[in-house]
């Protein structure tokens, strides 16, 4: 059976799962973008309303801003890695709500805002994975392992995303949001996941950079969960973790 080795561990598996935003595909270069460009179209919204955001902005997404007002980091533990679309979508109409605008126009705009931003980060597609996700995945590849992902994004995002790293044919299961009764911190993806790959849980290892993977990956049993802390090196967003890495250069493979 391979191994996976990672800080003086060595585990035994047959299979990987993989988070996608901030795991497979490095946060704050495609997410980072779309925050400032809806933030800006919230801004112009609200403008039209006579008013202007109720309470810091910042606050909206969890997102930090420069002195110009750029988006330059984002809580790990708030709305823009965790929410749903649904609940993003909840989160910004409410702004407009309460600047007088009724709830089904306000989520209506939110909607478009969100969409047209989309279409601009698609436009410049603006995607780049996480330091040494590829070699990583092609060691995987190499010992036979059998890769999946579970996200909370919606399915086709997720793989035209996949699609833009070129790394769509490593994984034999993508499971996300819409797939499922129950979300993270659930186990049902990873659940899923297991049943399509044809892997015992106990053979699975999961990596994520939140602590709703690592929780979910607890909840389910598997015999490993890796967080990743990004290059800052912050983990208090990782708390269930069992062992914690900055990137993917940190790992290693062998048959």
């Amino acid at each position: 059976m391979p191994f996976l080795h990672v800080n003086n561990r060595s585990v035994p598996c047959k299979g990987v799962l993989f988070d996608k935003d901030g795991t497979l595909l490095d946060f704050m270069t495609m997410w980072g973008a779309w925050a400032e460009l809806v933030l800006c179209g919230m801004e112009d919204a609200l403008a039209l309303e006579g008013t202007n955001f109720s309470g810091n902005a910042s606050k909206l997404l969890g997102t930090e801003h420069d002195a110009e007002g750029r988006v330059t980091g984002y809580d790990p533990g708030g709305p823009l890695p965790m929410a749903t679309t649904e609940e993003t979508h909840g989160i910004l109409a409410w702004q407009l709500y309460a600047a007088g605008v009724p709830w089904n126009d306000a989520l209506t705009r939110v909607i478009n805002i969100s969409s047209v931003a989309m279409k601009e980060v698609r436009r410049r597609r603006i995607a780049s994975p996480l330091p040494g996700l590829l070699p990583f995945l092609q060691q995987c590849t190499g010992a036979s392992l059998k890769l999946g992902v579970v996200t909370s994004d919606e399915s086709g995002t997720t793989i035209e995303h996949m699609e833009w790293l070129g790394i769509t044919s490593y994984f034999g299961s993508v499971v996300t949001r819409d797939r499922v009764n129950r979300g993270k911190p659930a186990p049902e993806m990873v659940e899923l996941a297991c049943r399509e790959l044809g892997l015992s849980p106990h053979e699975t290892i999961l990596i994520g950079d939140s602590n709703a993977d690592m929780q979910m990956g607890k909840a389910a049993d598997l015999c490993l969960t890796v967080g990743i802390s990004g290059k800052d090196g912050r983990a208090e967003h990782l708390l269930n973790a069992d062992t914690i890495i900055t990137d993917f250069t940190e790992l290693l493979i062998t048959p």
